[in-house]
């Protein structure tokens, strides 16, 4: 069956899949953020397609809303209710002016942009920038992801030193760049068939 198929009928499979979500920590001792991020976790799980995630236990979010000097990325533990948070990087063309902010998505090769939606972690290779993990773009605004190379892999320009010393993270060629001791904790928890849902949330701090 070919990508494009496979992700079409996913869609209408996984919206009728009940979400495995059991939620150890009661959401009242959750903050607003947090119970915000575990809703969007399940919302996504929902509609991805069962074909393309062997885990449902864990889901990345990035709220690029937020500066890129502040942690936002966020892996979502659905079966004990905590969430963690690590900076991330966006890519040049969603930010020409290099301020730290993304200012617009795409999916179009060559426009070294970020794109929003949902992903699938895929397999590990030996890239550039050494282990990197494949992302299957499952939406419109992201079908592109494999075709571009859009990955998650370690950088230095996302290590905490470099927002120390220039204010924000570096700029990657539109994938998910990562310091190196969170971008280990990324392969123990978001790759190996799991999902990573990407936008601009807007979402309250966390208390």
């Amino acid at each position: 069956m070919k990508r494009r198929e496979l992700l079409k009928a996913g869609f209408v499979a996984g919206a009728a899949l009940a979400i495995p979500a059991r939620i150890a920590a009661s959401p009242l001792a959750l903050n607003l953020r947090d119970r915000q991020l575990m809703n969007i976790a399940q919302r996504e799980l929902a509609r991805a397609p069962a074909e393309v995630l062997w885990h449902r236990d864990i889901v990345a979010i990035a709220d690029f809303a937020l500066h890129s000097s502040i942690p936002r990325f966020h892996f979502v533990n659905l079966e004990n209710g905590t969430v963690e948070s690590h900076l991330v990087s966006h890519g040049t063309g969603s930010d020409p002016e290099h301020d730290g902010f993304l200012n617009l998505f795409s999916n179009v090769e060559g426009s070294n942009a970020t794109s929003s939606g949902a992903f699938a972690t895929r397999n590990w290779y030996s890239g550039r920038y050494g282990t990197s993990v494949r992302l299957l773009g499952l939406d419109r605004s992201n079908y592109n992801a494999l075709d571009r190379a859009i990955v998650m892999h370690r950088a230095n320009y996302a290590e905490p030193e470099h927002v120390q010393r220039w204010g924000r993270l570096g700029r990657s060629n539109g994938c998910l760049a990562m310091g190196e001791a969170d971008f280990k904790k990324a392969l123990v928890q978001v790759a190996g068939g799991r999902l990573i849902f990407a936008d601009r949330l807007n979402l309250p701090p966390a208390d």
